[in-house]
């Protein structure tokens, strides 16, 4: 099971999520979106008139916010990167299937590429999944609590690092004992048991 609260909460509110598919838009026949890469080799490459299409049909050209091209030669997506897209006022997405993008979409018609992870993806579908979800979450009124988002793993609060264990009811199960430390009720004590677990999993 998962748990869709935090993206479901922001959509239609802070967030509004458009979604193109290039077949909409493409000048080809018979809604053509890639080809072969020149010079031979296996796999079809996403063509750049075709991008171009699609954001000329959409914006009127390259829009003057970001588009990010989701792609392995990206920066590699990290929390900071996630605020730092969390606070632009709008962002493009451009994704490809295969063998990616023709080198000219990244370095014409997109401003920024981004990775997910040094592995290689049938498509870039999920990355941006991964993207939307990492950053309507930083959104305003996306978590339950305001404070769920400031102490949690690479937050400024754990400075970069692991959230440390969580625990709750029953204290002991199976033989598996709750810390004692978070039953003592010491606040102080917990907190520095928190602070000194999360260094001690980020030092791993």
């Amino acid at each position: 099971m998962t748990e869709q609260r935090p993206l479901a909460a922001v959509l239609g509110t802070e967030l509004d999520l458009r979604i193109f598919n290039y077949r909409d838009t493409t000048p080809l026949r018979a809604g053509q979106v890639d080809d072969e890469p020149y010079g031979g080799g296996a796999g079809m490459v996403l063509r750049v008139d075709v991008v171009a299409a699609a954001l000329d049909a959409i914006y009127g050209g390259v829009p003057p916010h970001r588009v990010i091209a989701l792609t392995p030669q990206g920066r590699q997506l990290d929390q900071r990167i996630v605020e730092e897209l969390a606070a632009e006022p709008a962002l493009t997405l451009l994704s490809a299937r295969f063998e990616g993008f023709d080198e000219r979409i990244p370095e014409h018609l997109a401003s920024d590429a981004i990775s997910i992870g040094p592995y290689v993806l049938s498509g870039g579908e999920l990355p941006a999944m991964v993207l939307l979800d990492a950053i309507a979450r930083r959104l305003p009124g996306a978590l339950g609590s305001e404070e769920s988002g400031l102490v949690e793993s690479f937050s400024d609060e754990l400075e970069g690092g692991l959230e440390y264990p969580h625990y709750t009811r029953p204290a002991e199960f199976r033989g598996w004992r709750v810390p004692d430390v978070l039953l003592s009720g010491d606040h102080g004590r917990v907190e520095e048991w928190r602070r000194h677990q999360s260094r001690s999993r980020s030092a791993r």
